[in-house]
């Protein structure tokens, strides 16, 4: 569908994603009817599109796929990275297919439908990456009209610009647990699902600003027993499971945010010397706790195929990413060194505290489907508290 700026949608049409900027580019829509209003991002990996829209840490956003064949591997219930999908919807360049995999159980069209979840196809999905790599991620709405009753658009407009955008916003309590809960679920296998290791030795309490399941089934695989808190958990809450070591997961939106009631008490637990373990926004908050600033990226890193810097041997890991927000290096105090850095831009993907054990990284080592170079990070944390 071709760009254009009139408010009279093009014959055909049936959604639109309408620009802060007032862009309208028009295309087809599916999955569920309505309108969403977030940030766009563009995700550069090349298969997952399901974890993708279930990944808590993409609330609020609108996911631009530069893959360009989303949906056609259909969807199933056991690639959820979450029970209910975060993103808002999807933008995609080719038509939905029939699904053409052994394991699915629904068309994807039919999973958006049935998630709530807005999809626009037909667009020019590079040309919206290279708008988003020059200019930012521009705040949008996103919109799945009857073409025999179509939106009023004008109001849309008006509703971005009142918007105030991710940033300052704390996003993590929407999408955290109401309630503590044990988890015991290991690693999946194809054709026997989650699997269920004996009891861990060691006790884990993750705090949840967004956690995906992944990361929980690591976590058991490794020999953890693990506990789940909410993201406004107090210290008192972590430390009435009695606790060997402390994980803070992933999640949405501004860390500064989340940071105003999180950092306390991981100053807190950082105190008693006990090993803490952060990703993405976790590795995000434990810079904050120790003095560090976060900075609102232009792009952000989404996708599956990211170089990161190992700085202790040279290596480097293919990594999977999504954030939008980043730790800025130059703040981080004398007790801390940098353990990972992207080769895209240079950003810090990783630290340590040289005098306790605590390391963080800002790509996700637990990813699935996704590159496995960063497993042993899970490891490094189980050693720590044996």
């Amino acid at each position: 569908m071709a760009d254009t700026n009139a408010n009279a949608a093009p014959a055909g049409a049936t959604g639109v994603l309408v620009l802060s900027t007032g862009q309208m580019i028009w295309g087809k829509g599916f999955g569920a009817q309505g309108a969403g209003m977030g940030e766009v991002c563009f995700n550069t990996a090349m298969t997952g599109y399901q974890e993708t829209m279930t990944d808590p840490s993409y609330a609020k956003q609108i996911i631009n796929f530069t893959f360009p064949h989303i949906g056609n591997v259909g969807a199933n219930p056991e690639d959820n990275e979450a029970a209910t999908p975060a993103a808002l919807g999807c933008i995609v360049r080719q038509d939905i297919t029939n699904p053409s995999n052994f394991r699915a159980t629904q068309h994807f069209d039919a999973w958006m439908k049935a998630n709530g979840r807005i999809g626009l196809s037909g667009i020019d999905t590079r040309a919206l990456t290279k708008l988003i790599r020059e200019c930012g991620a521009p705040n949008a709405v996103i919109a799945h009209f009857d073409a025999a009753q179509p939106f009023a658009f004008d109001h849309f407009l008006e509703q971005l610009r009142e918007w105030p955008g991710l940033e300052g916003m704390d996003v993590a309590k929407e999408v955290t647990t109401l309630q503590s809960y044990a988890w015991d679920d290991g690693l999946w296998k194809l054709g026997q699902g989650s699997t269920k290791p004996t009891k861990g030795t060691k006790k884990v309490v993750a705090i949840d600003y967004g956690i995906k399941t992944n990361i929980l089934r690591n976590l058991v695989d490794t020999g953890c027993e693990v506990f789940v808190v909410p993201a406004t958990a107090t210290f008192d809450d972590v430390m009435a499971h009695n606790p060997d070591g402390l994980f803070l997961s992933n999640g949405p939106g501004d860390p500064a945010a989340t940071g105003a009631y999180a950092v306390p008490v991981i100053q807190q637990w950082l105190a008693t010397k006990k090993p803490l373990f952060g990703i993405c926004l976790g590795h995000q908050m434990l810079a904050l706790a120790v003095g560090a600033k976060t900075v609102k990226m232009r792009q952000g890193h989404r996708g599956a195929n990211h170089p990161v810097k190992r700085l202790s041997d040279g290596a480097v890991e293919i990594t999977a990413m999504n954030h939008g927000f980043a730790v800025d290096a130059e703040t981080l105090p004398g007790n801390s060194r940098a353990t990972h850095v992207s080769l895209f831009d240079g950003s810090n993907c990783g630290f340590e505290l040289v005098d306790q054990p605590a390391f963080s990284v800002q790509y996700h080592p637990e990813a699935s489907p996704g590159p496995m170079d960063s497993h042993y990070l899970f490891e490094k944390f189980a050693r720590m508290m044996g």
